[in-house]
């Protein structure tokens, strides 16, 4: 092996273990910083008056339910029906007229009993930057209730905890099963976040005139 090889080789490995090492430290500030604003019994909720609902496709890519949006909308009415909160705010991707998250998440909110007067639909929500922050900036709300599954909540709060919005999260139940490639995908975006956070100070994609909620 010649001396040029191994000078690429080991600067490879150093440049592997760094990463690795940023990858880790930020999943860990990500999670350890937040893992108390996470809640898993709706009995613990108290003091918020609004969902935020962060959105998700109906169906899977094969056209099967996808579990992860029939959770979120249990999760979001359960809090609606037991009295616990007054709005949802359902931000998403609209980005084509066939692939609309917060109209589906409206639809199917609305055959659990929640009022068509009580959701508020967000199509700019294309990130869960662009949700988290929307809330703030456009609709004028410096606390509320995240829903979405327990790993994607520690990201949708640490983004948050940033804009000085006092949020919590009500955990929906996982699928029945959960693929490695998204825990590594969810792994990764917070190793992200904390860039778009700290480093790039990212905004959302549109901003645009404020719609302050009426409640």
């Amino acid at each position: 092996m010649g001396r040029v090889t191994k000078k690429v080789l080991k600067s490879l490995l150093v440049i592997s273990s760094v990463a690795a090492l940023f990858v880790i430290g930020t999943n860990l500030w990500v999670v350890l910083s937040t893992a108390d604003q996470v809640h898993f019994d709706a009995e613990e909720i108290t003091g918020q008056e609004v969902v935020l609902l962060l959105g998700t496709s109906k169906n899977t890519s094969s056209g099967e339910l996808n579990q992860f949006f029939d959770q979120r909308i249990n999760s979001a009415a359960q809090l609606y029906n037991s009295g616990k909160i007054a709005h949802i705010l359902v931000s998403g991707d609209n980005r084509t007229n066939y692939y609309n998250e917060p109209r589906d998440m409206y639809q199917a909110l609305v055959e659990k009993g929640v009022a068509k007067e009580d959701v508020t639909l967000d199509f700019a929500g294309l990130r869960t930057l662009d949700s988290i922050i929307r809330g703030k900036k456009i609709f004028g709300l410096d606390s509320y209730i995240i829903v979405t599954q327990e790993f994607h909540c520690y990201r949708a709060l640490f983004i948050a905890n940033k804009y000085d919005i006092a949020a919590i999260s009500f955990a929906a139940d996982d699928p029945d099963y959960l693929a490695w490639k998204i825990y590594l995908r969810e792994v990764i975006a917070r190793s992200l976040a904390v860039l778009d956070l700290y480093v790039f100070n990212k905004e959302p994609r549109y901003l645009g005139q404020q719609e302050p909620l009426e409640l």
